[in-house]
């Protein structure tokens, strides 16, 4: 059993860039907590396995593929594997758990072991 809790949402000085922060790996799922500042670009591209995000805080606008959906706290997001997708017109800060299936580059030969970091 892990347990984990996440500060409330506070402003940010200016400056405060885009992070993910991995809470847990095992084989079959990670977990981790992405924030994307205000009028921030999401850099991720596709991911090797499926994914699903949970939106705690913050408002934007989500693209996968051709989809293009309003997110906010409450919105859960399914992406397959290999899909294309970013959030986009990042109105408020946004604080999300991603959910990995299975754990984060377990597919991806190339990356095998590393650590998603982003600056």
């Amino acid at each position: 059993m892990t347990h984990w809790r996440t500060e409330p949402a506070r402003a940010r000085p200016a400056g405060i860039k885009v992070s993910y922060r991995e809470l847990k790996r095992v084989p079959d799922l990670s977990v981790g907590l992405y924030r994307l500042p205000a009028g921030a670009k999401d850099p991720q591209g596709p991911h090797t396995e499926d994914e699903v995000y949970v939106v705690l805080s913050g408002r934007a606008r989500f693209r996968c593929g051709r989809s293009d959906y309003r997110v906010g706290p409450g919105s859960i997001l399914y992406v397959p594997a290999g899909a294309r997708h970013s959030f986009q017109k990042i109105e408020q800060e946004l604080r999300v758990v991603v959910l990995f299936a299975p754990a984060e580059y377990s597919r991806d030969l190339g990356r095998r072991g590393r650590r998603r970091t982003v600056a």
